[in-house]
């Protein structure tokens, strides 16, 4: 017993001396282990590909004889995309598109539904799973729902209106035929990562407005939706992630043609496609890594700036 007492006295007594307390053999193993896996899967799943791609994208690579035999043409990769490769301004203006949509659609569409279900209404864990269903399925399987639904022969939504739209066929309806069903998945998201920061906050701030006289809406726009600033931080980043690295549902219902250009899908097209140009593709992936993340940058340090200034 003296034994298992005396390290750990020793760790408090070095805590209180300020002295460096020396790690065992086991320690310094499982401390390795705890810092090491993460970073290396971290840094081989995601920042070597990124750094690779922007490295890439400065080159003429097409995947052919090694990444030796790349040659280095400086930002012509990217002078090409903008000027003289025509699906790219259609794609950039699908994805802000689908942003927007998002983000003044789904997610207050989410938080309403959040809104309602916290007042404890009757079969309210009813519709919170009816609600988050769609979250569990892929956007793949939506995908495959679309096509079902949107079918001109045989289509439930040709069914209930009796018309014969090719909703998916035509490039003037087609993107907001998909937003519709990615829309429904998202306001699920939306609603249970809400939800959670609605049980969170506490009673005695409604109770407060409430005796105050403060009306439903008041309450909520000048009590409970500023309580809720951490989740709102964590919404937007979510949001503009799903908005544009949004793919496998437009992949699934015709490539992400035909009006439903993505920056993910030529992407995908210039690197895997028939083509082969790695260097093309890799400047267009850069693009869409730094539109992704300079916003959200923006924001939370904003964010925190605020907070630590209240």
């Amino acid at each position: 017993m003296a034994t298992d007492i005396a390290p750990s006295a020793e760790v408090a007594g070095a805590h209180r001396t300020g002295r460096a307390v020396r790690l065992s053999a086991r320690d310094k193993l499982a401390l390795a282990l705890m810092v090491g896996v993460p970073l290396v899967v971290v840094g081989g799943l995601i920042w070597f590909p990124t750094f690779a791609s922007i490295f890439l994208s400065f080159t003429n690579w097409d995947g052919i004889g090694g990444i030796t035999t790349a040659q280095w043409i400086g930002t012509e990769n990217y002078n090409q995309v903008a000027t003289i490769y025509p699906p790219f301004w259609p794609a950039v203006k699908h994805n802000l598109i689908w942003l927007a949509f998002l983000t003044l659609v789904a997610t207050p569409f989410g938080l309403f539904l959040a809104y309602q279900l916290d007042k404890e209404l009757r079969g309210s864990r009813f519709y919170q799973s009816v609600f988050f269903l769609p979250v569990v399925l892929s956007f793949a399987i939506i995908g495959f729902i679309v096509q079902l639904m949107y079918s001109p022969t045989q289509g439930l939504v040709n069914g209930l209106l009796g018309t014969n739209t090719d909703w998916l066929g035509d490039p003037s309806i087609n993107l907001w035929a998909v937003l519709v069903l990615v829309g429904w998945r998202h306001a699920g998201y939306i609603m249970i990562l809400y939800l959670a920061g609605l049980k969170a906050i506490d009673p005695s701030l409604r109770e407060a407005a409430r005796v105050d006289g403060a009306g439903e809406w008041h309450a909520f726009r000048t009590v409970i939706f500023p309580a809720l600033r951490p989740i709102n931080i964590v919404i937007v980043v979510v949001t503009v992630i799903e908005a544009l690295r949004a793919f496998d549902i437009v992949y699934i219902v015709n490539k992400g043609r035909n009006g439903l250009e993505l920056l993910s899908i030529l992407v995908t097209n210039n690197i895997i496609g028939e083509a082969s140009r790695i260097g093309y593709g890799s400047a267009i992936a850069v693009i869409l890594i730094v539109v992704s993340i300079v916003p959200i940058i923006v924001f939370v340090w904003n964010s925190f700036q605020e907070s630590e200034q209240a």
